[in-house]
């Protein structure tokens, strides 16, 4: 396909009187179309729906200790849950604190009690000057929310085909004791789909940081969304790799089951070095006397072990496959060559990111939007919600039926074109 770059004012703009015409049947039709959050669709859902019956009313609720999961106690987690957890996790049971439906919530408590209470015995951030955060972007919107709300300052990292830009990381990381974490979303990261090579972890896992309470923010949350059974990404284990390098105490490592089970009704845990956790737990003695071991059980029932979740992660990815695939696909055919948008082809995870040409990115976001798709708004992947270069646009495949995600994804392949064409006959003017 020819470069819009390449092509003369006149051929642009016949060019942008058809893709007009076609613009406007779309306006038209009275579409409502939502893409704008990563959420599984109804069919996915379905699948976990055999969870309902595994605990019955006559059903043993006691675990395989003989604990009784209707009644009080059992602070961290039914040795079960963190046995399933942990394997999808890589990490040994007992490492492992198991909170309630939320991974996003632990992350915030873990913020919070470090602003109230300081990590460790360091001083508690709220009595600090200064308190920043190191944010790889594109990234997760809900991350840069909770350290905005706690005033955190954030400094943006770009990410590079192999995960953070380690070279940026480690230089400011080792030279300002005001930087207490970073941000990291490892595998199939969000929104690019990208995973941190095996240097980028070691290098993450040999840090030296000035500030002795500095965390690394592992959220995996994507491990085990393949869409391949076989053409797969690996991650290299932090925690292993950390303890490994002689700092055992400088992750800590998220996880739910949000996007395996039921979001909002899912199991979420932290994973950390045997220091971390003795801190952790005293506070939870304080918020709680235990999280829902019900659930727990339920997922262990429903799942047996990680080869029930493997394959039922499978079901998973026969669904999103597809959606995947037929976006790329579209792009592959109406924007390769032209010049106006790059992305990448992900082998898991949730999100799609396109990157428009610079300037671009709100006038297709609200495009899309008055032909009636809902997009993530422009920005989002960023901290403050300012993308500086206004290019970045976060796809979410999953939540709409393929023939729905289809026509969403012509019509942003339309606005795409529109608003590059215009940006270029400006910028020729």
């Amino acid at each position: 396909m020819q470069s819009y770059q390449e092509m003369s004012r006149e051929e642009l703009l016949q060019e942008k009187k058809h893709l007009e015409a076609a613009y406007k049947k779309y306006a038209n039709s009275g579409l409502k179309l939502d893409m704008s959050r990563g959420k599984p669709s109804a069919e996915q859902l379905d699948l976990s729906m055999g969870m309902m019956d595994v605990l019955g009313g006559g059903a043993d609720l006691n675990c395989e200790d003989g604990t009784d999961c209707r009644n009080y106690g059992v602070l961290d987690g039914i040795w079960e849950a963190k046995v399933l957890l942990g394997d999808m996790i890589e990490c040994h049971p007992d490492n492992i604190i198991i909170y309630g439906n939320s991974s996003l919530n632990i992350m915030y408590d873990t913020v919070s009690r470090s602003m109230t209470h300081g990590v460790m015995g360091n001083t508690p951030w709220c009595k600090l000057d200064k308190v920043k955060f190191l944010c790889p972007v594109p990234g997760y919107d809900r991350h840069f929310t909770i350290t905005e709300y706690f005033g955190i300052e954030m400094i943006q990292v770009p990410m590079l085909p192999t995960g953070p830009d380690m070279d940026i990381v480690e230089d400011l990381v080792s030279k300002d004791e005001a930087i207490k974490g970073i941000w990291c979303v490892p595998k199939y990261s969000n929104p690019q789909g990208i995973t941190y090579s095996d240097e980028t972890v070691r290098r993450f896992a040999r840090l030296k940081p000035a500030a002795k309470d500095f965390r690394i923010y592992w959220d995996n949350a994507y491990g085990v969304h393949h869409l391949y059974d076989i053409d797969q990404d690996n991650l290299v284990e932090i925690l292993a790799e950390c303890k490994r390098a002689g700092n055992p105490d400088l992750a800590y490592k998220f996880c739910s089951t949000s996007k395996i089970s039921f979001p909002g009704s899912g199991v979420a845990a932290i994973a950390a070095s045997a220091n971390n956790l003795v801190e952790i737990r005293e506070q939870m003695r304080v918020a709680t006397i235990g999280h829902d071991k019900v659930n727990q059980l339920r997922h262990v029932r429903f799942f047996k072990d990680i080869y029930g979740m493997t394959e039922h992660m499978r079901k998973h990815a026969e669904i999103l496959r597809p959606k995947f695939e037929m976006i790329i696909n579209t792009f592959e055919r109406e924007l390769d060559g032209c010049g106006i948008g790059t992305w990448i082809a992900p082998k898991g995870g949730y999100f799609i990111a396109f990157e428009a040409l610079e300037g671009c990115a709100k006038a297709i976001v609200a495009r899309a939007k008055n032909a009636g798709v809902t997009m993530t708004p422009a920005g989002a992947p960023y901290p403050y919600g300012k993308d500086p270069k206004d290019a970045t646009i976060r796809i979410a495949p999953t939540y709409p039926t393929l023939d729905d995600l289809k026509i969403a994804t012509d019509i942003f392949v339309i606005c795409v074109k529109l608003v590059s064409i215009d940006k270029i006959v400006r910028e020729r003017a």
